[in-house]
């Protein structure tokens, strides 16, 4: 009798430890269910609210909040997996919630900065401020939107160094690629030229742009000569600007100058340099004249 009460005792322990088992073996299985439903009903969500493929705006922008979201998802997944598998197990999970609250007032007094970098993180989302695909421009550093969370962004410039910045950090975002931008350009030339001619081979580089494949989807209106901005010391300075598309300033600048280089060339028009004029010495009526060209040079 004593033996089969000890079979059944320890054949019922086994039972139960089995069963403990299976139950936590299908907690994990829901768990890791769950985790991948998430991740498909975020990505489909993304894909039934992308409707218009051609506005980049709003994919960088759910593109970002799928990734914040499903972050959030798994976190609350896998947390309340974690303590069904405790409970389980017969750990009660009463005492631990307790003491997290307790260790959550502790740490919130004591990590100030990282609950301000996850309120930021919210804020910077809610009010769509910075995408992942943007270049932006925050606490100093510049560089392409890699990754936001809500804790920190991923800047890489454009070097290649990365650069993490959290986000209770940030104080004023500058967006380089929202909606439109416009590719600013100063072209000098010498004081001896036309002006009103200089705006004529501008303008006739600008048209030329404007029709080349390559790059005349990216500009959006003509060229806007805003005139003489600055007389300097050896050059006066025209600025003028493009409406471009986010992100193609910086090719149409470049590809602008380039037109204009070859334009002024040929057109006979001084791309100015820092000119020096050395004076032996004047009267009261400044009527020296400047040194010839030969004892200038043994001058400098």
């Amino acid at each position: 009798m004593e033996y089969l009460d000890f079979l059944q005792t320890h054949i019922g322990e086994w039972q139960a430890l089995v069963v403990t088992a299976l139950h936590v073996a299908i907690i994990l299985g829901l768990t890791w269910l769950a985790l991948r439903l998430s991740r498909k009903a975020l990505a489909r969500l993304r894909l039934h609210m992308q409707q218009d493929l051609s506005d980049r705006e709003r994919i960088k922008r759910l593109d970002t909040l799928e990734r914040v979201f499903r972050y959030v998802a798994t976190v609350i997944i896998t947390l309340v997996g974690a303590m069904l598998v405790l409970s389980e197990v017969g750990i009660s999970i009463a005492p631990i919630l307790a003491t997290a609250g307790v260790l959550g007032i502790a740490i919130g007094f004591g990590a100030q900065s990282l609950v301000k970098d996850y309120f930021n993180g919210f804020f910077l989302l809610l009010e769509n401020q910075v995408r992942q695909g943007d270049v932006v421009e925050v606490s100093g550093k510049g560089g392409l939107v890699e990754e936001m969370t809500l804790r920190y962004i991923r800047l890489r410039d454009y070097e290649g160094s990365v650069h993490y910045i959290p986000n209770g950090t940030i104080d004023t975002v500058t967006n380089r690629s929202r909606g439109f931008a416009y590719a600013v350009i100063d072209v000098s030339v010498a004081y001896r030229e036309d002006i009103d001619g200089v705006y004529a081979v501008m303008r006739d580089v600008a048209a030329e742009l404007r029709t080349d494949p390559e790059i005349a989807d990216e500009i959006e209106d003509d060229l806007e000569i805003a005139g003489v901005d600055n007389w300097a010391d050896s050059a006066v300075v025209i600025r003028c600007r493009f409406k471009v598309k986010p992100l193609e300033q910086w090719g149409v600048r470049r590809a602008f100058l380039h037109r204009l280089k070859k334009a002024f060339d040929a057109a006979g028009i001084e791309i100015p340099y820092p000119h020096l004029t050395v004076y032996a010495g004047q009267d009261k009526e400044g009527h020296a004249a400047p040194l010839p060209l030969v004892l200038q040079r043994r001058a400098a």
